[in-house]
C-alpha cells in the first residue's frame, strides 16, 4: 500500500507577507476536501512563516520552511535555527534543495547536519536529491543520487527514517519546463526506494514518502503521481497560484 501522498509548495523567494496571506487564504478552501487522502504543506519565505502559520490554523495545510541552519543559536548572521522554525509551527523543513547546492555551497555533509537538526526539533526534513543535466547525459544519474542519499542520510536511525521525506528533483527539470518522463522518474524513485530499504529496513523504507520535484504542473501531475514509488510532489512555480496548486493536490488523491 502506498504511503499517503505529500504535496508541498516551495514558494522560494516569492511573496511578500500580504501576498502570502492572500494565496494561503484562497488555497484553504480549495484543498479542504482532501483532508484524509492527501497531506498538503506550503513553504513560504521566512518573513511570512509566522503570519501564514496563523492563517492556516484549523485547516489541513501544514507549514514548511525552505531551509534551516544546524545550530540552535549563536553568532551566525542571516541564518535561521531549527528551534525558531519549531516555535513558529513548522512541520516540515526542506533541506538540500538543488538551488541551495548550486548557489549557496550546500554539500551532502551540510545537508546531513541540517536534516539531523530538523529531526532533533521534532520536525520532518524533506531531503532533496537529484542530478544535473551534465550528470544525466554522462550516465551518472544513479551514481550521483546514491551518493546524495547515502551521505545526506548518514547516521540516521530507523526512528529518524519514519519521519523522513525524500524529494527527487532532477536539476535539469526545475523551472525549465522540462519534466522527466514518468519512466525516468519512476526508475530513479524505485532506485531510491531500494536504498531506503537497505538503510532503514523494508518496513520503514517502504513507508518513506519520495516526492518528485521538477516542473510539476496540473497537466502532468496525475501521470507522475500514479507511479508506484512517487508519493507526492515538491511543487515550485505552480504552487504560487492557488488554482494550479489545488489541481495538483487533487491529482494526488488515491
Amino acid at each position: 500500500m502506498k504511503p499517503t501522498p505529500l504535496i508541498a509548495g516551495n514558494w522560494k523567494m516569492n511573496k511578500t507577507v500580504t501576498e502570502a496571506l492572500a494565496l494561503v487564504r484562497e488555497l484553504r478552501g480549495m484543498v479542504s476536501m482532501v483532508r484524509e487522502q492527501v497531506e498538503v504543506a506550503v513553504a513560504p519565505p521566512f518573513t511570512a512563516l509566522h503570519p501564514v502559520a496563523k492563517a492556516i490554523e484549523g485547516s489541513n495545510i501544514k507549514l514548511a520552511a525552505q531551509n534551516s541552519y544546524w545550530e540552535v543559536s549563536g553568532a551566525f548572521t542571516g541564518e535561521v535555527s531549527p528551534a525558531m522554525l519549531e516555535e513558529v509551527g513548522c512541520a516540515y523543513v526542506i533541506v538540500g534543495h538543488s538551488e541551495r547546492r548550486q548557489y549557496f555551497g550546500e554539500t551532502d555533509q551540510t545537508v546531513n547536519r541540517r536534516a539531523r537538526a530538523v529531526l532533533a526539533h521534532r520536525m520532518r526534513p524533506i531531503v532533496c536529491v537529484g542530478e544535473t543535466l551534465a550528470e544525466r547525459e554522462g550516465g551518472q544519474t544513479l551514481q550521483v543520487v546514491e551518493r546524495q542519499v547515502r551521505d545526506g542520510l548518514a547516521g540516521l536511525s530507523k526512528q529518524d527514517g519514519e519521519k523522513l521525506v525524500v524529494a527527487y528533483e532532477p536539476v535539469w527539470a526545475i523551472g525549465t519546463g522540462k519534466v522527466a518522463t514518468t519512466a525516468q522518474a519512476q526508475e530513479v524513485h524505485g532506485f531510491i526506494r531500494k536504498l531506503l530499504n537497505e538503510l532503514f529496513g523494508a518496513e520503514v523504507g517502504s513507508a518513506i514518502r519520495i516526492q518528485y520535484g521538477g516542473s510539476v504542473k496540473p497537466d502532468n501531475a496525475a501521470e507522475l503521481l500514479a507511479q508506484p514509488d512517487i508519493n507526492g510532489a515538491l511543487v515550485g512555480g505552480a504552487s504560487l497560484k492557488a488554482e494550479d496548486f489545488a489541481k495538483i493536490v487533487k491529482a494526488a488523491k488515491p
